[in-house]
């Protein structure tokens, strides 16, 4: 039989995989779930501990593969989907958290905001730093932030009726790492990602309009260039921008 293309956890989730060699897995991981530490039992929707139990329990997925050990390399927030890679040991996990703290992975996300921005491209260098008003909260802080930049260009503008409910389909290239960086670049902008009630007007039922769609970089092991892509599809048709998939 062969191995699944997909993680299906104890929760009955099945969760797509991307892309997997001897040393990496990346998923298409979906909105709600939190990249936090397995001993962090305050969610039931904690995606590393869900992963560990499965493996613990020798479900087919990844019996299939041998698995014995697979942990997140970089986060999304709990309410971002798209491409999420796992290493499958320990050395795997410092060699490839060493390319994303060198900046040597390419990240790229697709969100959709609120309103037309003004300008066809514009890079946001706002320092980040925790908002000591809010906990999970960051802010821009010119004094005490630390430094991250964003590229942004916009693809596609949809007006809107009335005027306020305009939108777009905006391209973010995140250079740092920083946590809430692309919401919080955009918002700082005057063009909220929609669905983000923490930086926006709001939570909305379409979710949080943000998704990680891209991740290349140079295998460390193999020496290969990577492009690991998530489907768009159905994210553009949720958000309104249904047939947008071909052009990006």
């Amino acid at each position: 039989m062969p191995r699944p293309s997909f993680i299906e956890l104890p929760t009955g989730d099945r969760i797509a995989i991307l892309d997997e060699d001897r040393s990496g897995l990346a998923i298409d991981k979906p909105a709600g779930w939190m990249l936090v530490p397995f001993s962090w039992q305050k969610t039931n929707r904690n995606l590393q501990a869900a992963i560990t139990s499965s493996i613990a329990a020798g479900d087919f997925w990844a019996r299939s593969r041998g698995l014995k050990y697979l942990r997140f390399v970089h986060r999304l927030d709990a309410e971002t989907s798209g491409v999420l890679l796992f290493a499958k040991s320990p050395g795997a996990l410092q060699t490839y958290s060493q390319l994303f703290e060198t900046r040597k992975m390419e990240k790229r996300y697709l969100a959709v905001v609120a309103g037309i921005p003004k300008q066809a491209e514009w890079i946001c260098r706002l320092k980040l730093a925790p908002d000591p008003d809010r906990i999970g909260r960051m802010r821009a802080d010119a004094r005490k932030g630390k430094e991250a930049e964003t590229h942004f260009r916009c693809l596609e503008s949809r007006a809107g009726i009335p005027p306020a409910r305009a939108r777009s389909l905006v391209e973010a290239r995140p250079f740092t790492g920083r946590t809430h960086q692309i919401r919080v670049h955009l918002a700082s902008s005057g063009h909220p990602v929609l669905g983000d009630a923490m930086y926006g007007s709001g939570a909305s039922k379409e979710g949080l309009a943000l998704r990680a769609v891209e991740l290349a970089y140079k295998d460390p092991f193999t020496r290969r260039q990577v492009l690991i892509v998530a489907p768009v599809d159905q994210f553009l048709y949720v958000h309104g921008f249904k047939g947008s998939g071909d052009a990006l």
